[in-house]
């Protein structure tokens, strides 16, 4: 067993930060949560994975943003879900402005999408940067330290956290996705008088077609 705690950390050490980073350009907190964990267990260093998730994170929005900027309005036409995304992110921009840059990775389903739509925008790209540095700092920070106190309040509870690894990795994964479902009911019970608006309107059209 020690062996193979051995090897993983040696694994970890020479390629977690290269996957992290991959991670956290694309999305990732699940990932950084379970490389706090990993941290706390002495596999990657803390400090070291909140460097590489800021990097990760910041360097995704950038790319997102000018991906929006240079080719945004071409990807609203060949992507319906980003499309369909538009109209309910300018209403986040108009309501909270440049804010928007600021929590865009902190609301789940608009984490891609509402830097490419605020590159679409005339938002300074020099206001973006400065407040994206800040976002993923403190997102980095926030999810980093997440899952180095998971594995703290473990160490609490249990005399040799080692022992439980794979178990408390699980309640670590069991935990995201709670949060993951108990947001997307949010979000579907949120859109249940428009999926009825649109069946009303269904029936509607079928009845007219009916009548004679």
């Amino acid at each position: 067993m020690v062996h193979i705690q051995q090897i993983l950390k040696e694994y970890l050490e020479i390629h977690g930060y290269w996957v992290l980073f991959i991670g956290t350009f694309l999305e990732g907190e699940a990932i950084l949560l379970l490389a706090g964990f990993l941290a706390f267990q002495g596999y990657l260093n803390v400090m070291g994975v909140i460097l590489t998730a800021w990097v990760g994170s910041f360097l995704g929005d950038q790319f997102y943003f000018y991906l929006g900027r240079l080719k945004g309005r071409g990807l609203l036409k060949r992507f319906h879900s980003i499309a369909r995304k538009f109209r309910e992110a300018l209403k986040l921009i108009e309501k909270y402005g440049n804010f928007v840059a600021f929590i865009s990775r902190f609301t789940y389903g608009f984490r891609i999408v509402l830097p490419i739509i605020l590159g679409i925008t005339n938002l300074a790209p020099r206001t973006f940067l400065w407040i994206n540095l800040a976002s993923a700092f403190s997102w980095a920070v926030l999810f980093s330290l997440g899952g180095y106190l998971f594995g703290k309040s473990a160490s609490l509870l249990l005399d040799n956290v080692s022992n439980y690894e794979q178990y408390l990795v699980l309640v670590l994964f069991g935990f995201i996705f709670a949060a993951w479902c108990v947001h997307a009911y949010h979000v579907w019970k949120l859109k249940k008088p428009v999926r009825e608006r649109l069946q009303r309107m269904r029936d509607f059209h079928a009845s007219r077609r009916i009548d004679p």
